[in-house]
This record gives structure tokens, sequence and C-alpha cells, in this order.
């Protein structure tokens, strides 16, 4: 499966691009801002917000704390749809959920909930011009996501239940996306996605194996997500991506060389993406690093800077990685 390719006519407005930044500061007061969509907050050390398009996700950063934030073009209106925390402004469309586990009986059934809402909601929304919202990428964070041997594997509950969820919405294809452990303890599913009035286009990544075509050893229903999404501004929003050839995790016990076969792999989805975009590369990219081992933190990212020293922003995330033999996981945005 793959996203279709967008058609568009002379009259049809173009997409603006995505502004997103990581910031330090307080939430309340980028809240007050009318063109911000959402505010997301790491860690556990800030207050909390009951503002709609703020959301904090219990992993913890590795160096200084930032909130990351996304910036629509014009007045933007949020609010509440049952459990599901929603903004909007003309363009773009940010929606987020959280499912307690035990309320729906555990994690495979709270990821076909979040998702069964989530494909509810896109299919009552239009935006202010009667367009339809098109998801372009989804974040899952969840505690535990390792626990379990074999099917039992936590993670395979969720993608089973993602699964179920997501069909409605995946008709033409899936959306770039991530899934991460947290360690908090705390057994609510986190999901968040950005929707356009456009669609995007899957890309996925010639040295691997589309993830929705793994084979049966990796669960019995294949992740379903795409590498990434080419957005119709000309963006890539990058799946978490890590040293995974084929379908075979690499260099098992060793994050230096886990971390250069994810920036290998990163360059060929770039590429895959487009000369704009393979051109303009990670050096434009927001980067999320997601490492198992804090006391690997710093060595990560000086490898980093040396290679990009002009990213516009950089995070490092303390978590858990959807297969326990691999210690490193990146995704971004290209803004």
């Amino acid at each position: 499966m793959r996203l279709i390719e967008p058609t568009t006519t002379p009259t049809t407005k173009p997409l603006p691009a995505l502004r997103a930044s990581y910031v330090e500061g307080a939430a309340q007061s980028l809240l007050a801002e009318r063109d911000v969509l959402a505010v997301i907050d790491f860690g556990s050390a800030r207050p909390a917000c009951t503002d709609p398009r703020f959301l904090r996700i219990g992993l913890e950063p590795l160096g200084r704390p930032q909130l990351e934030v996304w910036r629509g073009h014009g007045p933007v209106s949020s609010g509440r749809h049952g459990a599901l925390a929603w903004s909007a402004d003309d363009d773009y469309l940010y929606f987020a959920i959280e499912v307690d586990e035990s309320a729906c009986g555990g994690l495979d059934a709270a990821a076909e909930h979040a998702y069964a809402e989530i494909c509810r909601y896109l299919a009552e929304f239009r935006f202010g011009d009667g367009s339809d919202g098109h998801i372009l990428r989804l974040w899952n964070y969840m505690d535990a996501i390792n626990l379990g041997d074999g099917d039992d594997e936590r993670y395979r509950h969720f993608c089973c239940g993602r699964a179920r969820g997501i069909t409605p919405a995946a008709r033409n294809g899936y959306s770039a996306a991530t899934a991460i452990g947290r360690r908090d303890g705390v057994r609510v599913l986190q999901v968040y996605g950005l929707a356009a009035r456009l669609p995007g286009v899957a890309v996925e990544n010639p040295r691997q194996v589309s993830a929705w075509a793994y084979p049966r050893e990796y669960g019995p229903v294949a992740p379903t997500f795409a590498r990434a999404t080419r957005t119709p501004a000309g963006q890539l929003l990058v799946s978490g991506t890590a040293a995974v050839v084929g379908h075979r995790s690499q260099h098992v016990g060793d994050t230096p060389a886990q971390l250069e076969e994810t920036l290998l792999n990163l360059d060929a989805l770039l590429a895959a993406a487009g000369p704009q975009i393979s051109a303009r590369g990670l050096d434009a990219t927001l980067l999320k690093i997601y490492l198992r081992q804090a006391d690997e933190a710093a060595a990560v990212l000086a490898d980093i800077d040396r290679r990009h020293p002009g990213a516009p922003g950089r995070m490092i995330l303390l978590g858990d990685i959807c297969r326990h033999d691999l210690s490193i996981e990146i995704d971004g945005i290209q803004v």
C-alpha cells in the first residue's frame, strides 16, 4: 500500500509549510499566542496545563528541557471531542488522545479504541473551505513497550489494535509514525498526530522492507506505518528510523554503529523523497532522538552535531525502542 499522489487543480490553494520548532520557555506563554496549534512537553518536571493544545509525554529529556511547538498561519480554534483534544487553523489539524489501558481491557483494545476515535473524528471534521482532514503523521507513546515474550510483547499487542482501529483512515495507505516506550509506569496510551486539508504521499526506504510488509516473525500483524510522509508543502515528516536493513536489526549492542546505520537510512529516505527534499537534508530537520541508555547521550549528540551542525533543533529523550535489540531511534520534521 502507498498513498496516491494528490491531484490538484489550478484553483487549489497551496498548503503552507507547518512551522515547527523546539523552544525553551513556559507553555502558558506560548499558548497565549494566536497561531499556536500545539505545545508538546516531555518529562514530568513542569506544571500541567489543561489547554487542549497542550500534551505532556512521560519521556524524560536528556539535556535541557524543551517544548515542541507547532504553529499555523492564522487564528487557531481548539476544543475537545469526547476524549480527543484538537486544534486547527485553515490548513492543519492537531489531534491527541490518551486512553487508559485498564478501562479498555489492555493495550490491544486501547490502541483500537484510540484509532477508532481518531478515525471517527476525522470522518466528521472539515476545514473552513469544506476540505476533509488527511492524516500526515502520528506519534504513539506507551509504557513498557518491550514487556512480554514473542507475540505477547506489548508492542505487538499495540500493533494488532492499531491495525484494526486505523483501517478507515488508511484506505489509500499509511502515514509516517513513531512508537516509543515510556518508563513511567503509567498504563495510558498516548497518541497525537497531524492532519492537513490536502493529502501527503508515503515514502518508503529502498534499504528497508516496508514495515507493513514485515514477515510473520515480527508479530501476527505487521506495523501499519510508512517510513515517511512528503507533505503538499514540500516537507518530509520522518518516521521513527533505526538500524534496520531489510527487516533485520543491525549492530546489536553497539550504539555508535547503530547510529551510523540509522543515519544511512535517513539519507536513503531523504533521497527517495525527491531531489528538493534530499538537497535540504537533515540540516533542515528537527530531530528527535530516542535513546535507551542515558550515559550514551553525550556521545550521540556530539556525533550528530559534528555531522549536522546547522540542524534547526534536536532533542534527546530517554525511552525504549519498539525492538528490544535496538538502542537508538530518530524521527524528524523537515522545516
